[in-house]
């Protein structure tokens, strides 16, 4: 089974300060943060914003390219979790045959919004990554109180709270 998300925003990580995306699904019952590269938060962050830049990145190159040979981004699908590593899938409609193929999320996800296709996440992967997050949050924080401010951070995201953090 997979859960339809939106990306609410990407933050930064206050301990490694790297990139983080964070999907939401539409009920706000679930949060999967994602811990991304700076190249692919600013993918995503200038689409998010609606940046026009005066030549084509690379996602916006990918776009351009699937548009032209008429092929449809049919959805991104966020299908495993494995050693703290997520994995996903890109599905293309090329008239008459399907197509999968393997994506880092992040890149998946900067085509996802060019594209307007739907992200989606297996509910394997958000129960895994429930335990994952508590796990790290256990190892990384020197007190209680650490622990259960980065849960409540996490259970509460909302969309308005990426506003304060620009890439």
């Amino acid at each position: 089974m997979f859960v339809e998300m939106v990306v609410a925003g990407i933050a930064l990580d206050p301990v490694t300060k790297m990139p983080i995306v964070i999907l939401k699904d539409a009920n706000g019952e679930n949060a999967l943060p994602i811990w991304i590269g700076i190249a692919e938060a600013s993918a995503i962050a200038t689409q998010l914003e609606k940046i026009d830049l005066a030549r084509p990145m690379t996602h916006d190159l990918i776009q351009h390219i699937l548009k032209a040979m008429e092929v449809r981004l049919d959805r991104v699908e966020i299908t495993a979790l494995k050693d703290n590593t997520f994995f996903a899938l890109i599905y293309l409609n090329l008239g008459d045959r399907g197509l999968s193929i393997d994506s880092r999320p992040s890149d998946a996800i900067a085509l996802a919004l060019r594209t307007e296709s739907p992200i989606l996440v297996s509910a394997e992967v958000l129960e895994q990554a429930k335990r994952i997050d508590l796990q790290k949050m256990e190892q990384d924080s020197d007190s209680q109180e650490d622990k259960d401010k980065w849960k409540e951070i996490l259970e509460n995201l909302s969309p308005e709270a990426f506003g304060k953090y620009k890439m």
